[in-house]
C-alpha cells in the first residue's frame, strides 16, 4: 500500500458505470488518464468536472483494431508512457438466451466488444506496459465464474476469465500485473435490472476496489477481485 502507484491510465468504457466512476476517482487521486468510449458526447459529461491536464478523452470502439490502436498511440504521445491498462468496456445487447432469443443478429456486437475488444486492448497496450512495468486490468463479472443458464453473456465473461489468465501467464518474467475484476450486479443501467433493487453495488464500489489492485507494492500481483453486494444470490 505504502508503493507510489502508477500515474497515467487508460480505461475504455469510461463513459460511464464502473469505467467514469474508476476515471473520476483516477484523477482525484492525482493521475493522468486517457477515456474511451464510443458516445464522446456522454465521455466529455464525465470529464467536465475533472481538471483537463489530468485528461485525454478519445472516441474509439474497442472492437476496431484501427480505432484502438490510434487511441493508444494517442495516450502515449500525449502523455509519454502508459502504467496502468483498464479494459473494462462490455455490452449486453439484447436476449442473449441460446434457446428463446428472436435475435441472435445481437449478439455479434457483444461477443466482439466483450472479448474481441478486451483483447484488442490487451495486445495494443501491453507493448508499453512491459516498458513500465504497468498493470493490465480486464472487467470479468460473477457471471464468468457461475454460468447463468442459456446466458451467451455469461459466456463472452467465462471467456475474459480465460484471457485474463492466459495473459498473466504469458508475461510471467515481465515485471507485469494482471488484475481480473468479477463484480456482481452493479446499479449502472447496464442492464434492464432495476438499478434500486437490493442487493446491489454501485459503480464507485467497483472502482476503489481497482485501485485498491494498482495502489500494492510492486511485487504483489492481485490477479482476481470476486466483487459481490452482501446477500447476493450469485
Amino acid at each position: 500500500m505504502s508503493a507510489t502507484p502508477p500515474n497515467t491510465w487508460l480505461i475504455t468504457g469510461a463513459s460511464s458505470g464502473i469505467g467514469a466512476a474508476t476515471a473520476r476517482q483516477v484523477v482525484q487521486a492525482g493521475h493522468r488518464v486517457a477515456l474511451i468510449a464510443r458516445n464522446t458526447e456522454r465521455l466529455l459529461s464525465v470529464v467536465q468536472d475533472l481538471d483537463p491536464q489530468q485528461v485525454l478523452c478519445l472516441g474509439a470502439d474497442v472492437s476496431d483494431w484501427n480505432e484502438m490502436s490510434a487511441a493508444v498511440t494517442a495516450t502515449v504521445q500525449h502523455f509519454g508512457a502508459l502504467d496502468v491498462a483498464f479494459a473494462n468496456a462490455g455490452l449486453l445487447s439484447g436476449s442473449t438466451s441460446l434457446v428463446t432469443s428472436d435475435t441472435p443478429d445481437e449478439w455479434r456486437e457483444m461477443v466482439l466488444t466483450n472479448v474481441l475488444g478486451a483483447a484488442f486492448t490487451a495486445r495494443l497496450c501491453l507493448p508499453e506496459l512491459i516498458k513500465s512495468r504497468g498493470h493490465l486490468l480486464l472487467t470479468g463479472s460473477v457471471l464468468g465464474r457461475v454460468a447463468m443458464a442459456g446466458e451467451l453473456y455469461s459466456a463472452t465473461k467465462w471467456a475474459v476469465t480465460g484471457l485474463a489468465e492466459v495473459i498473466r501467464r504469458e508475461l510471467i518474467g515481465s515485471g507485469v500485473r494482471v488484475t481480473l475484476v468479477e463484480p456482481g450486479r452493479v446499479a449502472t443501467g447496464f442492464s434492464d435490472a432495476d438499478p434500486n433493487a437490493a442487493p446491489n453495488l454501485q459503480p464507485d464500489d467497483v472502482a476503489r476496489a481497482v485501485l485498491y489492485a494498482t495502489s500494492q507494492p510492486a511485487h504483489v500481483d492481485v490477479n482476481e477481485l470476486l466483487i459481490r453486494p452482501v446477500g447476493a444470490p450469485e
